[in-house]
């Protein structure tokens, strides 16, 4: 046969003959797939009768009573399998020679996965910047998804999974880097915005998307980045985004004006587009940032501010469903931006707690407002699966040590 069988194992598990395409994606014959992928992927190191057995142990068959005729029902299944890509594929691409299988490595064949290989050992190797690149991009372009993702739980694909998932992630910074150095924003915010599907906890990867948006002046773009990976982080980990993505976010926000701009337009511009009469609801970056106003302000004007800090637990100690847990934080913050004053500001501190601040109120003042949300909480959602609990600490002022000559 003079034709090249295509196989992929990087996002999906297919091979390519002729016109025709075999994928595990609309088969849901695992084990027959799993033989297949090992067979492939260990061609070359002619893995034994035994090799196949321990396989199919470590896949969940523990007990088989004659293992050596389920291995062979096996392979006559994944013979007819490869005959859907021609009449003659199953018995010339699998063959057996005293008793073992194996795949016949005359066979031209391109894997995805050794082309991945053989372009970044490529790249590693090239001096010139710009083949560098060219390699680099020609490598990004064949992973499309991780290792064999239909059997990612199978202990022989494990490791090698985790293996190019970091090799993909360090070649992405790597020609972000190539990029930027070019100002290719364009094609940097592409190989973000893909990257983000494959490992869409990167920080990292948010950081260099929401500059490669700042460079092509899509503040839009940047704040709605910025928006789902604070959501995201919060939700998977309970944390806040960085400082440096924060950065990012002031920068978006911040609006260069290239003429004057009179007085009422100023007010127009600054005030709230909508009338809202209960407290301020905002992100952490701007609370943090209002704290520390406030902390300077009051080493001058002896006002007494005072942080609440709320925090959700579940009844008996039981770890709460995240599920029940969003729903009731939402409902407490609603119940918190209705109840308090006008002044006041609340703000998401993780996936369990919100923090207020509270202008011109002392602690007794402030523990009794606690009291009241927490009542007002009880009242509406009588049956919710948490108790709340409360902090209240002062706002402690800002003191800064004396500038000497």
């Amino acid at each position: 046969m003079s034709e090249r069988l295509m196989i992929s194992m990087l996002g999906e598990f297919s091979l390519h003959w002729n016109n025709e395409i075999l994928s595990d994606t609309a088969n849901r014959q695992k084990k027959i797939w799993l033989l297949l992928a090992y067979l492939i992927y260990n061609r070359r190191n002619n893995p034994t009768q035994e090799n196949f057995l321990a396989l199919l142990r470590d896949s969940g068959d523990y007990e088989i009573e004659d293992p050596a005729g389920r291995l062979k029902a096996l392979f006559y299944r994944a013979r007819n399998l490869l005959n859907q890509l021609d009449e003659n594929a199953g018995h010339s691409w699998i063959t057996r020679k005293n008793g073992q299988y194996a795949w016949n490595t005359d066979l031209d064949l391109v894997l995805d996965v050794e082309e991945f290989d053989d372009l970044c050992s490529r790249s590693a190797k090239s001096t010139d910047t710009a083949q560098k690149l060219e390699f680099n991009l020609k490598a990004l372009a064949l992973y499309n998804g991780d290792f064999l993702p239909k059997l990612s739980t199978e202990p022989w694909v494990m490791p090698i999974s985790v293996y190019y998932h970091q090799k993909y992630l360090d070649l992405v910074m790597e020609t972000l880097h190539l990029l930027e150095k070019q100002n290719d924003w364009k094609q940097s915010s592409s190989l973000c915005e893909k990257a983000l599907t494959i490992e869409p906890y990167s920080e990292e990867l948010y950081q260099s998307l929401m500059k490669a948006q700042l460079a092509l002046d899509d503040r839009p773009s940047v704040l709605n980045t910025y928006e789902k990976m604070s959501e995201l982080l919060f939700t998977a980990f309970g944390i806040m985004p960085s400082e440096e993505s924060r950065a990012f976010y002031r920068e978006a926000t911040r609006e260069i004006k290239d003429h004057s701009v009179p007085m009422e337009s100023v007010h127009e511009h600054l005030k709230e587009t909508v009338g809202n009469h209960g407290a301020i609801s905002c992100e952490y970056d701007y609370f943090r940032f209002l704290y520390q106003v406030q902390a300077r302000s009051i080493v001058r004007t002896g006002d007494t501010i005072h942080i609440v800090l709320l925090s959700l637990h579940s009844e008996g100690g039981k770890e709460l469903a995240r599920r029940s847990l969003d729903y009731a934080m939402d409902n407490l913050q609603d119940i918190c931006v209705n109840s308090l004053r006008q002044g006041d500001v609340l703000t998401k501190f993780s996936a369990s707690q919100l923090l207020i601040m509270l202008p011109q109120a002392n602690y007794e003042n402030s523990q009794a407002v606690c009291q009241r949300l927490i009542k007002a909480f009880n009242r509406k959602y009588p049956h919710s699966p948490v108790t709340i609990h409360s902090t209240v600490h002062p706002l402690e002022p800002l003191v800064t040590k004396p500038q000497t000559e």
